[in-house]
């Protein structure tokens, strides 16, 4: 049972039916959001709503499957939240914590996006999607896929870590790999989409991958005892986990299960592709292309995000803000998280470090604050001499 109700288009609000494939808005082409019937949770507690099951799909009423046979789980979620005692000490913070992603099946956050986004797939009958991936989401993909029983193709910049290509042969998905960024695979993408009628899976072109990063928002609520924390730092790419858990806020808020103000939400990008940041520190609504994008972050290396305007949105309704770090900082911060607390953090990972510590000479955070950094995926598919 779920409580979905409808899609709603998040820029002009059109609506849509949730039992029907759907992509972007057919009005305004932006992304479509799932909505549910919170009215009728407002007299429950967490406890008579959530499952007992150790994964993300303990929160399955508030998501969008419709019959548990469809549900397409390898355990995702349920991640550690890590109080990180000896960084918290170097740097003046008794109040830091890590939430690490790299637990997840596949290694990374993107195995909750994924989850969610393939089972409404194999619910609505999908037989074969196509991704373009930076490496993560495209491994996640494969694995989902690979248990659904539908066909895969994914479309990778060629110079992905190696570890990221030999993860999706393994789940014998197609592979095709691109001479550019992950722009030009999500064109690429696009194209034999519409030419092979696949179903597209790209960030935020369908409703349901931020369906399944919005269940990180609903674990910091139980992990912290339904008192969210004054900041979370997140890497941002594509943006969805950034837009999913200010959206899980928002929903419980409406049921009732929140009270007091929200985390002030810092998206932290690399200095060699951060479109987010130049937009938010312009006060534009949509954020530029960025040229020429370089990093040693695969994830953060995205040039043009669908869903800019959404994260632009959450940054300012929380009082948040942007920041870029050099990939030097990201390394070292690399090293600081692994020597100080034992998590071997992909460069994504390592970036909230980075941003915590230029946030802290600011004067933007404050020594008393609860604090999150979001490791999101496992250092070990990124080969570096450390």
């Amino acid at each position: 049972m779920t409580f979905i109700t409808h899609l709603e288009c998040s820029f002009c609000g059109e609506i849509y039916e949730f039992k029907k494939i759907q992509n972007l808005c057919i009005k305004c082409s932006k992304p479509l959001i799932a909505r549910y019937n919170l009215e009728s949770l407002k007299k429950l507690e967490p406890s008579q709503v959530f499952e007992k099951t150790p994964s993300m799909w303990r929160y399955k009423k508030l998501l969008p499957v419709l019959r548990d046979e469809n549900i397409m789980s390898l355990g995702e979620g349920n991640t550690p939240l890590i109080h990180a005692k000896n960084l918290g000490e170097a740097l003046g913070l008794p109040y830091l914590y890590i939430k690490d992603e790299s637990l997840n099946p596949t290694g990374s956050f993107k195995a909750r996006g994924l989850s969610a986004a393939i089972s409404k797939a194999k619910e609505l009958g999908i037989k074969e999607v196509v991704i373009p991936s930076a490496g993560n989401a495209g491994g996640a993909t494969a694995a989902y896929c690979a248990k659904a029983g539908i066909r895969t193709h994914i479309f990778m910049p060629k110079d992905v870590p190696q570890p990221f290509i030999l993860e999706c042969k393994a789940m014998d998905a197609d592979v095709i790999l691109i001479d550019g960024l992950i722009s030009d695979c999500g064109r690429e993408a696009r194209k034999e989409a519409e030419k092979n009628g696949w179903f597209d899976l790209s960030t935020l072109k369908e409703p349901y991958r931020v369906e399944g990063k919005k269940t990180m928002g609903y674990e910091l609520a139980e992990q912290f005892d339904w008192n969210l924390p004054d900041v979370i730092i997140y890497p941002t790419g594509g943006g969805t986990g950034l837009i999913g858990m200010w959206k899980a806020f928002k929903e419980m808020a409406e049921i009732g299960w929140i009270k007091g103000k929200f985390p002030r939400m810092v998206s932290v990008q690399s200095s060699g592709c951060a479109p987010i940041v130049r937009a938010y520190e312009n006060g534009e609504e949509f954020a530029r292309p960025w040229e020429n994008a370089q990093t040693i972050a695969a994830g953060l290396r995205v040039p043009s995000a669908v869903g800019d305007f959404l994260m632009l949105r959450v940054l300012r309704e929380s009082r948040g803000t942007a920041i870029a770090v050099d990939d030097e900082l990201i390394t070292s911060s690399q090293k600081k998280l692994s020597r100080m607390e034992g998590i071997f953090a992909c460069p994504e990972g390592g970036a909230t470090l980075s941003a915590l510590e230029k946030l802290l000479e600011k004067g933007w955070i404050h020594p008393e604050e609860k604090i999150v950094l979001f490791n999101t995926a496992s250092g070990l598919k990124y080969p570096m001499d450390f």
